[in-house]
Parts: C-alpha cells; structure tokens; sequence
C-alpha cells in the first residue's frame, strides 16, 4: 500500500516543535544506553503513538546507526506502528479457534460499520482496526479487543453495540 508524501508529511512529528523537541529529548536520554535503539523507540512509541517513516530515519542518523537497522526493529515488534492510531483500537483475534469462530464475519461487519480495513483509522480519528494472533481466549472464540478490555463470543450482530459503547464514552468525555 502506497502511501502519499502528503500523508507522510501530515504524520510527520518532526514537523510539529514541540514534539520534536521531545523526540530529541528522548534522544540525548537514552544514546549512550545499552540497547539504546529499542530504548529510544519504545519511548517513542509510548510518548507519541507510533514510530513514522521519517521518525525512524531521524533516530538512525542521530544514533549513527543505517536506517535498516531501525526499521528492522520498528517492523519486527508488533507493538510498535508507523502511523497514528485511533483513541480507541479494536483488535480482532485471528487465531485458528476465533477464525474458526467467526472472526472474519466481525471483521466484515466493523468495515460495514466503520467504513474502514484492519489497520485503518476512521476519518474522525475514533476507531483503529486490527487484526492479532492468539489473545489467549480461545474458550471465547470469537474474541475482540476493544482497547485492553476482551470481548467473547461476539456475534456480528451484537458488534454495533461494541461501537455505540466506544461511541457513546467518547461523547461522555
């Protein structure tokens, strides 16, 4: 999936002062620290959200590391991302009891709903798609995430009331 570098410019933190300004923060911190790129990037992750395209090559050319490295990292831990999320994220379980259970049916019903595919964000910035292996629930197959929270034995048509429940706490905030 192509991404434009209109998109890319949009999601690019170094762009707005104040976070680059902690983003160099986190960078002096933690250089000299053992292990100090998977440091660097999990203060990253849990400060900004996520760990953008031109965020990874900022990293590698302060830490004087090649850019592969640090996308090496970002792209083989699934806990970080490279693009904003939602403030809200839902994760579909993929593992074989949930795909056997229905997972696929939800996932088509949350596009239905929502208007957009696992790893998409919708418009109003709400709701993050995913999809995850295993959650660890396969007695409760088929099994949804909403933000830390799991959801068991959802059907796709009890799921609209998983979204108006998202829905109706952030009018409530």
């Amino acid at each position: 999936m192509a991404i434009k570098s209109e998109t890319l410019e949009k999601n690019n933190p170094l762009l707005v002062p104040e976070t680059k300004k902690m983003i160099d923060q986190i960078l002096e911190e933690n250089k000299d620290l053992p292990g100090a790129t998977m440091v660097i990037l999990n203060e990253l992750q849990s400060k900004i959200g996520y760990v953008s395209e031109p965020m990874q090559a900022y990293v590698a050319k302060k830490l004087r590391v090649p850019q592969s490295l640090v996308h090496g990292v970002v792209s083989f831990y699934s806990f970080f991302t490279t693009y904003p999320r939602g403030r809200h994220t839902i994760k579909f379980c993929m593992g074989t009891a949930c795909y056997v259970g229905g997972a696929p049916q939800l996932i088509e019903k949350a596009k239905q709903i929502l208007g957009v595919d696992p790893g998409q964000t919708t418009p109003d910035g709400s709701i993050t798609l995913e999809v995850c292996r295993c959650v660890g629930a396969c007695s409760q197959a088929p099994v949804v995430v909403v933000d830390e929270e799991s959801h068991g034995r959802v059907r796709p048509n009890k799921f609209p009331q998983i979204i108006r429940a998202i829905q109706e706490a952030d009018q409530a905030r």
